[in-house]
């Protein structure tokens, strides 16, 4: 087996902002900062079986490699651990677990033990899950989930019941209630802040109380009730992370109807790219946006949009949402409706409706895929589903309460807009930013999170990469004493991120949790818990009730899946069936009997089924540490590099150049090149280099050294160009696959997601890379 294949410890790279030169690696990060049993560190350890081999035998390469690794993986080679838990027994994980314990007669103590049981006792595990959550519905099950069915069957889960996520958002139901219907205000009462908005910069502050939400969101749902809108329209929303964003879905799920949003930054193709798939009854969108100091007119796009859904049989109107103090003029938008107009068209005083508690399988929400490469995927997601997860996760998994106040930086057409208001079930408070997380200066949400003694603050890894590249500290920034938490997801976190965290960043005690899921499933496969510790790398762990394994990469689409050995790299699955999985693609034909599932031979089954047989392929390449159990992710599967059947992630190569290279080089690409004509795959890095800095022969021999020294000589790529622009998407994620594509000789048709899709062309070039080098073949 290859030696990148089987590299535990390999470097984790941030898609920072700051390019990095892309090199092929998925070996050993030697430099991280780890812990042995006894005295000595990895670094150490492999200098010194680097000496004795070169000494003994200087051409010994392969054998060195072999030797390496199998150091790399014992499990008594621990990376560095960076936080614990002060007081475990204090978390409401640890209360779940003994009452776990003590419904079931068990004796459960770790982590360890209590994920083991949600996978040995799925049934058991989800309802006691359930039973905890203490959400307001109807009816009961006779049965939590056929346990029988395999994954790609779609199992429904808690048949019988029905709720409401408006209703659970606005009011709480009192713990030891008889009536699984009880409604109170306790922990929600009417003037206890629920939101706080606000525009980018600080620039404007506006709050929103609990009593607020339930009287303004009952008015739109009368308002929508009195248009037509009822169980199983759809509303769409193209709006900024504000108030009246949030009183859109609320008003829609009071309806029993499906929300859906994007940003307002999304261009007009991308946004009728999702639109049209779902033919909405009613399009919200805000009049105008502010972003990066910039106010930018929207009423031009909406015309565009409103244009773009003329075949859309079910669209009736679009509502302009004021977004400033005056509202804009959209007399010249066809069907378009001001906010004030659409809500008095419900009448001076209107009856609001009753909540419409749906069944727990099914569709309240509609996320997109990225759509890199093509149309992106409708998923549709269970309300059910997404309820009974989050609270696994934020109540579980984060610990979280009504008395914590969240902070989530992210747009509306991003999954982390879940997140950044599910704490209202709870009863806690959430902070909507909207706008630049860098204006009027990267302190911002530093400031904001102390200003309002934020408990979880949400990041990206190129939000961090930030503050480290400029030597910046938050905990120096502002008092950040209530802090508990810090999620980050959204790009690989590098080692060197973790480190920073504790060394330089954040106070010592708060929580860095790494999390991975996606779009796809609404929640994480990987995620953190309070009761192990925070290693250096990857996430903390498995997400309770969710198998995940690693399989072999190197089997073939439609074989039967291979597990690997805890420390191998491989592709991460699930292996059976939970709550949150998606119902079906808004666009596959759904069977009459299905109970609105996927069924075999749709694009929904295409896109998670086909690789392995009743097996999920989330399409990340990971490997889990055969002693802390973190699972670290290498890059995308689809994306894995594979020059001489060398197989490892590209974040492994962005490692080595933001450690190495962050004050010559700006950002990184790395991608592989296998043309019809090619017998094996090239690894191609692209350097974006900072102001006054160029790429010459020499950093290119500097990267390929570097490369080669910190992973291995198998990792450095063939080809090193400079590049003008790094394509992008609209959060900031850099793009892989559609550069892949197109240095393999093939035409891509941009998606709608894409923040520079123009970008693309400069790739095209290199298609024919050998007339490019001539007569400097090491560029």
């Amino acid at each position: 087996m290859s030696v990148a294949a089987e590299l535990p410890l390999s470097a984790l790279s941030s898609s920072a902002t700051g390019p990095t030169a892309m090199m092929n690696s998925a070996d050993v990060e030697m430099e991280v900062n780890t812990e042995v049993t006894g005295a000595t560190g990895v670094t150490e350890v492999v200098a010194e079986v680097l000496n004795t081999e070169t000494n003994r035998n200087s051409k010994a390469e392969d054998i060195l490699e072999d030797e390496i690794n199998e150091i790399i993986m014992r499990p008594d080679v621990i990376p560095r651990k960076l936080w614990e838990h002060p007081n475990p027994e204090s978390t409401p994980m640890w209360r779940f677990l003994q009452n776990v314990n003590k419904r079931h007669g068990l004796d459960m103590k770790t982590f360890s033990e209590l994920h083991e049981y949600s996978l040995r006792n799925r049934s058991q595990f989800w309802a006691d899950v359930w039973e905890e959550a203490n959400y307001i519905h109807e009816g009961t099950y006779s049965k939590v989930v056929d346990e029988s069915a395999p994954i790609d069957a779609v199992p429904i889960w808690f048949e019988g019941v029905k709720l409401s996520y408006a209703e659970n958002v606005l009011y709480s139901r009192p713990k030891g209630s008889s009536s699984s219907q009880t409604r109170s205000t306790v922990g929600k009462e009417d003037d206890k802040v629920a939101v706080t908005e606000v525009r980018e910069g600080a620039s404007q502050t506006r709050d929103a109380t609990y009593g607020e939400l339930r009287e303004r969101a009952g008015r739109l749902a009368a308002a929508m009730k009195a248009r037509g809108v009822k169980k199983g329209d759809i509303v769409v929303i193209v709006g900024s992370n504000s108030i009246d964003t949030l009183l859109v879905w609320l008003a829609t799920s009071w309806l029993g109807a499906i929300f859906s949003s994007s940003s307002t930054d999304m261009g007009t193709k991308g946004i009728l790219q999702r639109t049209v798939q779902v033919n909405p009854k009613l399009l919200f969108m805000d009049d105008a946006a502010l972003y990066n100091g910039k106010v930018v007119d929207l009423r031009e796009k909406m015309a565009e949009v409103v244009e773009g859904l003329k075949d859309c049989s079910n669209f009736d109107n679009i509502v302009s949402i004021r977004r400033f103090s005056e509202a804009r003029d959209i007399s010249a938008v066809p069907k378009a409706i001001t906010w004030d107009d659409f809500i008095a068209s419900a009448g001076a005083s209107p009856a609001i409706p009753d909540f419409v508690r749906i069944p727990f399988h099914e569709p309240y929400l509609i996320c997109y895929s990225s759509g890199t490469t093509g149309t992106p995927k409708a998923i549709v997601h269970s309300l059910g589903g997404v309820m009974i997860s989050y609270f696994k996760e934020g109540g579980l998994h984060e610990g979280l309460t009504g008395s914590d106040v969240t902070l989530q930086y992210t747009t509306t057409g991003w999954i982390m807009y879940l997140s950044n208001v599910a704490i209202l079930l709870y009863g806690g408070k959430t902070i909507v930013y909207d706008g630049s997380p860098f204006k009027p200066d990267s302190s911002i949400l530093i400031s904001l999170a102390a200003q309002h003694r934020a408990t979880k603050l949400g990041i990206s890894p190129r939000w961090m990469f930030e503050f480290a590249k400029n030597g910046q500290s938050p905990r120096e920034m502002a008092d950040l004493s209530a802090l508990r938490i810090v999620t980050c997801t959204g790009m690989v976190l590098s080692d060197q991120l973790f480190e920073w965290f504790y060394d330089s960043g954040f106070p010592p005690s708060v929580q860095l949790a790494n999390i991975s899921g996606g779009t796809d499933i609404a929640g994480c496969f990987g995620i953190c818990n309070p009761l192990t510790p925070v290693y250096v790398g990857g996430t903390q762990g498995p997400s309770l009730g969710v198998a995940v394994e690693i399989y072999d990469s190197m089997v073939g689409d439609g074989e039967p899946g291979r597990p690997v050995p805890e420390g191998t790299a491989g592709e991460l699955v699930a292996t059976t069936a939970f709550p949150n999985l998606p119902c079906f693609f808004w666009a596959d034909p759904i069977p009459e009997g299905q109970k609105g599932v996927a069924s075999p031979g749709t694009r929904y089954h295409s896109a998670y089924f086909a690789r392995f047989p009743h097996v999920w392929a989330h399409g990340d390449f990971c490997v889990i540490h055969p002693t802390t159990r973190s699972l670290h992710l290498l890059g995308r599967a689809d994306g894995v590099l594979n020059p001489s059947g060398v197989r490892f992630g590209s974040a492994e190569i962005y490692s080595v150049i933001e450690r190495r290279f962050a004050d010559r080089v700006q950002d990184s690409l790395c991608v592989g090149q296998r043309r019809p004509k090619d017998h094996d795959e090239s690894v191609m890095l692209f350097l974006l280099m900072k102001p006054g800095q160029k790429l010459d022969e020499s950093l290119v021999k500097e990267v390929k050294e570097a490369i080669g020294k910190d992973l291995s000589k198998r990792h450095v790529p063939k080809w090193i160009f400079e590049t003008p622009e790094i394509p992008t998407t609209i959060n900031l994620k850099k793009v892989e696959l559609p550069v892949k594509h197109i240095v393999c000789g093939r035409k891509v048709k941009p998606s709608g997601t894409l923040a520079n899709p123009q970008s693309l062309d400069f790739y095209y070039q290199f298609a024919k890379v050998e007339e490019l080098v001539n007569p400097h073949p090491n560029l």
